[in-house]
């Protein structure tokens, strides 16, 4: 069955962050950003890592820099990418700092730190322990019916050693679509419910699984985080105010000494 990871809150300087400790033993260190320890003002309080939704850039440049200090990279080497709700995936082991476009970023380079932005999508994290090949993915629904996730894992040499780690989204409570999405999941069980009139409750969580499981991945390597997404007080939530920031899920190959820590709440 596939784990469940209760998200706390530890501190890095002083950024608060929500530390993915099911990577630890793979060699990884990644971690979640929440909205908390940024510069951004009203609507993109506090920690808005992303560049296209109106906030100023300058401050956007300042929480990536903080973001980057506490991935131990400069900001140069935090890496992000232009999203476009597709399956390009870029393979980062001979970046050299080019812009880019795609929804996955792959390496196995442990000198960058890999960010992918979401408020509401799946950010997920990949790694391949025998290889020491790392991915990050945001998946919506309309990435996940592009395949961004088969994508993804193509980039593996055996998914059924793959990890991953699916990060805070919105809950199969609280994202209702219309009959024009819900027809793209139609074959996933307990996927969509009826929530009145022609409206369904799309669980983005249940798709993601099914869609690792299709792809050659272990129930038992799946390991998925709470809380959710809902309301947008602890994350970004897209849906719960427009316009807003968008939070990181953050991968690096190395382990962060823990020892370093500041102050567990």
């Amino acid at each position: 069955m596939p784990v469940t990871l209760t998200l706390t809150t530890h501190s890095r300087g002083a950024l608060p962050l929500f530390e993915l400790d099911a990577m630890v033993e793979f060699g990884v260190d990644a971690f979640v950003t929440g909205r908390d320890g940024g510069v951004s003002a009203p609507p993109y309080d506090h920690l808005n890592l992303a560049l296209h939704v109106g906030d100023d850039p300058r401050l956007v440049a300042e929480n990536r820099r903080r973001v980057a200090a506490a991935a131990n990279v400069e900001s140069t080497r935090l890496v992000t990418s232009n999203q476009v709700h597709g399956a390009a995936v870029n393979d980062l082991d001979h970046w050299r700092g080019e812009p880019l476009e795609g929804d996955a970023l792959v390496t196995t380079r442990d000198d960058i730190a890999m960010c992918i932005q979401v408020a509401d999508c799946v950010p997920l994290v990949f790694v391949e322990p025998t290889r020491g090949r790392l991915a990050v993915a945001h998946a919506g629904w309309r990435g996940l019916v592009a395949g961004v996730i088969p994508a993804t894992l193509a980039h593996f040499s055996d998914p059924g050693d793959v990890r991953v780690v699916v990060g805070p989204h919105i809950s199969g409570t609280r994202y209702q679509v219309g009959p024009e999405v819900a027809r793209h999941f139609s074959d996933v069980e307990d996927a969509c419910r009826d929530d009145g009139g022609d409206r369904q409750l799309l669980d983005l969580g249940a798709v993601t699984r099914h869609q690792l499981r299709r792809g050659g991945v272990l129930d038992q390597h799946v390991a998925s985080c709470v809380p959710y997404t809902d309301g947008g007080t602890v994350f970004f939530s897209d849906r719960a105010q427009r316009p807003c920031g968008r939070f990181g899920l953050v991968a690096r190959r190395t382990t962060y000494d823990s020892s370093l820590r500041e102050g567990t709440p």
